[in-house]
């Protein structure tokens, strides 16, 4: 079900929960046991403390740093990059990361005249090696910490994955300095301009040459007098109105086209019209229209309220696996959506009914106000290209330092080990909420629910295995394999197995999987836990082979114009570096 992907993972892990009591496998305390471990409340605490710093700016200003310190040099660029998100994931969410990162990233690229595609995949690969840099850095390290301490040993330290992480780190770098010069750098070049996307770049980007137009409003109209809820122009004619052009006394308006707008005779309606030309001509002598052609939605563009804006579905967005008529755009965010891409793919026809994916990429129109309010708490989507007009949100900015010095806290305690880390992570989440870096509500929104759903179910899935001989059988069939060939095979095998798991479901999940494992093929060969469970805490980090390996690969996968077998190229030969590196130093630095 996980690598068939329906239904989706934490349905999944809520059928496990009501499925193992039933078999009689597990009691009902067995089944949701995992819902009281510590280290569940440690990845919610931190869910909050990653939100306290985008609210506080504290991410912004640091990519607003970085890129007035790149001099120029797109290699510059590139390392001060992976360093920079690498560092910020280490402490925060790593999907949190490259979503405040897109946009930055491709407000410098298209300053520098660097195609985004450069630097888009080094900022994936960066936030996954930051799962490798801290304790905190990903769930699945949490996860093989806390089977560590089922077995009864003591877990890792803040800072026991930092020796394995950077070097993993520093090769990146070097490795993406030069493989990115594999991957496509064809971008036109008035998508340089200006520091962002032109208007012309994004009509062609989505297949809308030639389908908006201006549509005046006849006195004999029927349109006249009527709102747009009543009309209903997009369900029975196929007019996507846009915006109303509106002419006043002494000025032109435009409205934003809302369910209440009621239209007059001689308002001009700027739409999106899908249909042959004929067709269009039919409907306008049908309603009493004036039509003529709208080029490049400069009409749209030019007025200050009403905005252009590219957004992309995050992988957590409750808009996932609902269509935009389900969605209620207009009705819910204020906005109209004109345009819908997949990866490189424009969608046509039928975008009303297509579902929603992770990754998509949509064109809206709406007030520039409404742009500015769909990015304040739990955001269902994310700006891309964000126009000049629309500013950087950062509810609590000036609360910057409080925020720095709420996570130093947690930092402190957590490496001193005065205190147990889901202590020193709830006493940051106080004080951020003490200092108004974030609200309560907010930081409730903040918490992903479906990763913690995910592991609190499946974590029981481990017990099951235990209590039926699953996990002695895999790590036997393990051993057997690669018992002659002595402990390196074992761990490379190891981590070669939970890598290629982690190709086709989440990184969480593969380590829910295969920690239990790792540690029962370390009790039967003799060997200490330790580098086993470090091999899979890497290894499930290591999801760089393809788009869908991680939320995060998906996310730059639109931004970045990239096809599934560039992922191929760049991140199977990076897996096999990654593979080596950790097979040279875990047995080094936690000795078998």
């Amino acid at each position: 079900m996980f690598a068939w992907g329906r239904p989706r993972m934490d349905a999944v892990a809520l059928s496990m929960l009501v499925a193992l009591p039933l078999t009689g496998i597990l009691t009902v305390g067995e089944a949701l046991a995992g819902f009281s471990e510590p280290s569940l409340v440690l990845i919610a605490a931190l869910f909050v403390i990653g939100e306290g710093l985008v609210r506080t700016g504290v991410a912004s200003r640091l990519g607003d740093w970085l890129a007035s310190r790149t001099g120029g040099s797109s290699t510059r660029l590139m390392a001060m990059l992976m360093l920079a998100v690498a560092t910020l994931g280490s402490v925060m969410s790593s999907t949190g990361v490259v979503a405040i990162f897109i946009p930055i990233v491709l407000r410098i690229t298209m300053r520098l005249r660097i195609a985004p595609g450069q630097m888009m995949m080094p900022l994936s690969f960066a936030a996954l090696i930051s799962g490798m840099m801290t304790l905190v850095g990903t769930p699945p390290n949490l996860v093989v910490n806390n089977e560590l301490f089922r077995g009864g040993y003591a877990g890792f330290g803040f800072f026991s994955f930092t020796p394995f992480g950077l070097p993993i780190l520093l090769l990146g770098i070097g490795y993406m300095a030069v493989a990115r010069r594999w991957l496509t750098d064809a971008e036109p070049e008035e998508a340089a301009r200006h520091g962002r996307l032109t208007l012309a770049q994004l009509i062609r980007d989505y297949g809308l040459t030639g389908s908006s137009h201006r549509l005046r409003i006849g006195p004999d109209s029927p349109l006249a007098g009527r709102s747009l809820e009543r009309l209903r122009l997009r369900g029975s004619h196929g007019l996507n109105v846009m915006a109303v052009e509106r002419s006043e006394r002494f000025a032109t308006t435009f409205l934003n086209a809302t369910g209440e707008t009621v239209l007059r005779a001689g308002d001009t309606l700027i739409a999106q019209f899908d249909g042959p030309e004929e067709r269009l001509e039919a409907l306008a002598a049908r309603l009493a229209l004036q039509h003529s052609p709208l080029r490049n939605l400069d009409t749209v563009r030019k007025p200050h309220p009403i905005g252009l804006a590219e957004v992309i579905i995050p992988p957590d967005s409750p808009l996932c696996g609902r269509s935009v008529l389900e969605a209620e755009f207009r009705s819910t965010y204020g906005l109209t959506v004109v345009g819908l891409r997949r990866g490189l793919v424009p969608w046509g026809a039928g975008l009303l009914e297509e579902r929603l994916q992770a990754g998509d990429t949509l064109l809206l129109v709406g007030p520039w106000k409404e742009l500015r309010r769909s990015q304040r708490g739990k955001r269902s989507f994310l700006l891309l290209n964000q126009p000049e007009d629309l500013e950087e949100l950062s509810p609590a900015s000036d609360r910057a330092p409080q925020a720095l010095l709420s996570l130093g806290v947690v930092i402190v305690l957590m490496v001193s080990g005065v205190l147990p880390h889901v202590l020193a992570v709830l006493i940051g989440c106080l004080m951020m909420v003490g200092f108004r870096c974030i609200d309560l509500d907010s930081a409730y929104r903040a918490i992903h629910w479906q990763t913690i759903v995910l592991i609190g179910g499946m974590l029981p899935f481990s017990l099951a295995l235990q209590k039926t001989g699953g996990i002695a059988l895999a790590a036997d069939g393990l051993v057997r394999l690669t018992a002659e060939a002595g402990p390196y095979a074992l761990l490379a095998s190891l981590f070669a197995v939970t890598a290629l798991t982690g190709m086709f479901i989440s990184n969480t999940a593969t380590a829910v999987l295969m920690a239990p494992v790792a540690m029962a093929v370390a009790r039967e060969t003799g060997f200490s836990p330790y580098p086993f469970a470090m091999i899979v805490a890497l290894a499930a980090s290591a999801a760089f082979m393809t788009p869908v390996s991680s939320p995060v690969n998906t996310l730059v996968l639109g931004p970045g114009r990239y096809r599934f077998s560039d992922f191929l190229r760049i991140g199977v030969p990076f897996t096999l570096l990654v593979m080596a590196v950790s097979l040279a130093l875990v047995p080094l630095l936690l000795p078998l």
